[in-house]
């Protein structure tokens, strides 16, 4: 069952399959998201950029070693790619492995948008819809408006769940 685009049509979204040639896109969109917690440690940017990438890469190689039967969505505006959306089946419930947006797009309720449409997609399938958050995550208050609760700490990050309903 495709994922509905009922709450993020408003916005203009669209969702297309990833692909490898989305990698760079990908990789700096994850740069994008990470950069200012190098700030503190003082790198010169070619250091910071070598880190963000390398980062990067070891994160989409354990996507795809662990997640690799789920959805690998980039979200798209106007044709233009503007974030990623990565979905996993869990058993009772559809994982968020990732989802993000490029920091032009970012607190203009698309990403709330897409959550909407993730929760009625699984909700269609009887089933609930869990993430893990960063505990300092400003998206975290998004979360919790929406109905996920906190299920299990993970050390830096909390397994957030919505359950079904």
């Amino acid at each position: 069952m495709p994922l509905p685009i009922r709450h993020a049509r408003a916005h203009g979204i669209a969702y297309r399959a990833w692909s490898p040639d989305d990698y760079a896109f990908t990789e700096a969109l994850y740069a994008s998201t990470r950069i200012d917690e190098l700030a503190p440690t003082g790198w010169p940017d070619d250091a910071k950029q070598a880190f963000l990438t390398q980062q990067h890469h070891a994160q989409h190689l354990h996507y795809q070693q662990h997640y690799a039967a789920g959805d690998w969505l980039i979200i798209e505006r106007a044709g233009a790619s503007i974030g990623r959306l990565y979905l996993h089946p869990f058993p009772g419930s559809i994982r968020i492995v990732d989802i993000a947006l490029v920091p032009a797009a970012r607190r203009q309720g698309i990403g709330g948008a897409i959550l909407r449409d993730v929760i009625d997609w699984a909700g269609a399938q009887q089933l609930g819809v869990s993430i893990h958050v960063e505990k300092a995550n400003p998206a975290r208050s998004l979360y919790l408006s929406l109905g996920f609760v906190v299920r299990s700490d993970a050390g830096a990050y909390d397994l957030m769940e919505r359950p079904l309903g």
